[in-house]
């Protein structure tokens, strides 16, 4: 079944683009974008395959780091297999696999010694090769930090520069047989949690960086804030997270505008026993209580049940506040997401990436995404 796809015929995909304009499905434009979208994905929902023209590239999220190899089991490759089938809707779509994600570990040990690295290495460009996928994503959460529970070294720093090289050889080396490039990307992040990886030395063997500009408050953090805001607000103290902290981070490190891909968040953080000034923002709280994806912030909290919207026009950020129970909530919208797409082209950045496919089934959010690169 997988091959049928990359085996059409002319008149078969004559025929496909016209269905698709009938029935209203997206089409990638004849020319191209100068911009990246940039889809996390850990299934995909049917609907949503009409704007599949508007999605660049969709990462498969995740596959496994057993015993130092890179794998992806049956029931992911099922999944996997959906992504690249999208291929024959949008035949300009890239579909990479990433490896890792908050809490998986091994990548230490992995990276740690010379036959480690390129077992890792061998083996995903394999998987890569066998799966028919295009590219792979690190996302070691994070090298020489251990707040995700898993292990790290001292040495991490060096083993790894070592490890994305050794990937990138072998990645050279299936794409020559395969006859095509494997794109490799990282997951990374910023401020002090990059403080073990060298960004220059990196920075020649990837193919863009997926800054993941979200989480910068969170049930780690001593107070609410912007989850996933663009600029510092007013209230953010010192030294505090934003996007254009985190991008002006990378450039300071010489790492070209155009591989910088920033991040949105498509669910919100909500906190608990928040202290009441400034509306909660940027105050202490009492718990962390849930993550809430676009939709049910739609349904159940902008602007209902006593959650009042708030914007911070200095960080371009929304809000809600309930001044009753004392709950704060941050998180992306089409307001926001306008702002960061107007960032993007403002500082000739590679384009716009995003967590997680499934949790924005209307692509609502998609959709602002792409009119904000493409109007």
């Amino acid at each position: 079944m997988r091959h049928m796809f990359f085996r059409l015929t002319t008149r078969w995909a004559a025929g496909l683009v016209v269905l698709l304009a009938v029935t209203g499905m997206a089409v990638a434009a004849d020319t191209a974008s100068p911009y990246r979208i940039v889809g996390y994905a850990t299934g995909w929902d049917p609907a949503q395959t009409k704007d599949v023209g508007k999605i660049d590239t969709l990462i498969f999220a995740f596959a496994q780091l057993k015993d130092g190899r890179v794998v992806v089991d049956d029931n992911r490759a099922k999944t996997l297999q959906t992504l690249l089938a999208l291929k024959s809707a949008n035949p300009k779509l890239t579909v990479t696999v990433s490896v890792g994600g908050w809490s998986v570990g091994g990548f230490s040990e992995a990276a740690s010694t010379a036959a480690g690295r390129q077992q890792f290495a061998d083996s995903a460009a394999q998987m890569l090769s066998t799966q028919h996928a295009d590219g792979l994503d690190v996302d070691w959460e994070y090298p020489g930090h251990h707040e995700s529970g898993i292990k790290s070294s001292a040495d991490d720093k060096a083993n790894f520069t070592l490890l994305l090289k050794t990937i990138r050889a072998s990645l050279d080396r299936a794409g020559q047989k395969d006859g095509k490039h494997y794109a490799l990307s990282v997951a990374i992040a910023d401020g002090p949690f990059v403080s073990d990886i060298d960004i220059p030395a990196i920075n020649p063997l990837l193919d863009w960086f997926n800054l993941m500009t979200y989480d910068f408050v969170n049930s780690n953090t001593p107070t609410t804030g912007h989850h996933t805001g663009l600029h510092a607000s007013p209230l953010i103290k010192g030294d505090g997270r934003t996007t254009d902290r985190a991008v002006q981070q990378f450039l300071a490190a010489d790492v070209p505008a155009q591989k910088l891909v920033i991040g949105a968040a498509l669910y919100g953080r909500e906190f608990a026993d928040v202290h009441a000034d400034h509306d909660g923002l940027y105050q202490t709280y009492g718990h962390f209580v849930n993550m809430l994806n676009w939709p049910d912030l739609k349904q159940h909290y902008i602007n209902k049940q006593g959650y009042v919207r708030h914007w911070d026009d200095v960080a371009k950020a929304p809000w809600l506040w309930n001044a009753k129970t004392r709950h704060f909530i941050t998180y992306d919208d089409p307001q926001s997401i306008a702002a960061k797409m107007a960032y993007i082209k403002a500082e000739h950045l590679g384009g716009i990436m995003y967590w997680e496919q499934t949790n924005d089934p209307a692509d609502e959010l998609l959709d602002a995404m792409w009119r904000g690169l493409n109007k």
